[in-house]
């Protein structure tokens, strides 16, 4: 039989996909040991974990970007969650890092426009998941500024008050949020999570995968192995167990 009629005769095989949608720490997560290559081995079979992570990026360029990536005819239907990363470069020292700074209450209003935007094509809010930039090891990022001849461009403060106000929005808007920063510094010391100071360690990418993965596991748990085990196939007449 030709493929194209083998084709012919089964159902287009259509993956539901995750999109992780975010900034570095989103781009960095299929990494080794990364947060989003954790998912995505734990969602094989199931569906796709697909990485949207823009290095850099801030909540202002993001919104402009979002209607490329998902849109109501090509992708809304197949995607059953989004995450929304975003807040480590808007948070941003304005006079140091003015090009990625975001002012607080326009980040606030990004992250609405977005969850907006997913609504608008579909997306509901049982689907998206904010997660607030993790906390900010100042020494340790400060050398990274130094050895690029910069000054200490983020304040953990800063990046607090950045993630305060995305769990606000999460409940005005009825999304579930993870709260990074919250949860790293709760009765520890977080610097073992950042490989730098900003960016996430092997135990910080952990410990994102675990926390994420427990308010996603409700979510995609009823989700269907696609296609059968092997064992499963009629090997007589496969046409019957795949098409």
């Amino acid at each position: 039989m030709a493929l194209a009629e083998a084709g012919a005769g089964g159902r287009l095989l259509r993956w539901p996909r995750v999109v992780l949608f975010g900034d570095s720490i989103t781009e960095f997560s299929f990494q080794e040991n990364g947060w989003g290559a954790s998912l995505a081995e734990r969602l094989v079979r199931k569906c796709d974990v697909v990485n949207r992570g823009l290095s850099g990026y801030n909540t202002r360029w993001a919104k402009l970007i979002l209607p490329r990536l998902i849109t109501k005819s090509t992708s809304a239907e197949s995607t059953v969650a989004v995450t929304i990363f975003f807040g480590a470069n808007d948070s941003a020292l304005k006079d140091l890092n003015p090009k990625q700074h975001v002012p607080l209450e326009e980040y606030a209003a990004n992250l609405k426009s977005m969850i907006q935007y997913l609504k608008s094509v579909d997306i509901t809010e049982d689907r998206i998941i904010l997660i607030t930039p993790p906390p900010l090891q100042e020494s340790a990022w400060e050398k990274e500024c130094l050895a690029k001849g910069d000054k200490l461009n983020r304040r953990n403060a800063t990046t607090g008050e950045y993630a305060h106000a995305c769990v606000q929005v999460a409940r005005d808007c009825g999304t579930d949020v993870l709260d990074l920063w919250t949860l790293m510094q709760k009765n520890q010391d977080f610097s073992s999570y950042l490989s730098d100071g900003l960016h996430l360690s092997t135990k910080g990418n952990s410990f994102l995968a675990a926390q994420l993965w427990s308010r996603l596991e409700k979510k995609l748990s009823a989700l269907p192995s696609l296609l059968p085990y092997w064992r499963d196939v009629d090997h007589t007449n496969p046409e019957a167990s795949l098409l």
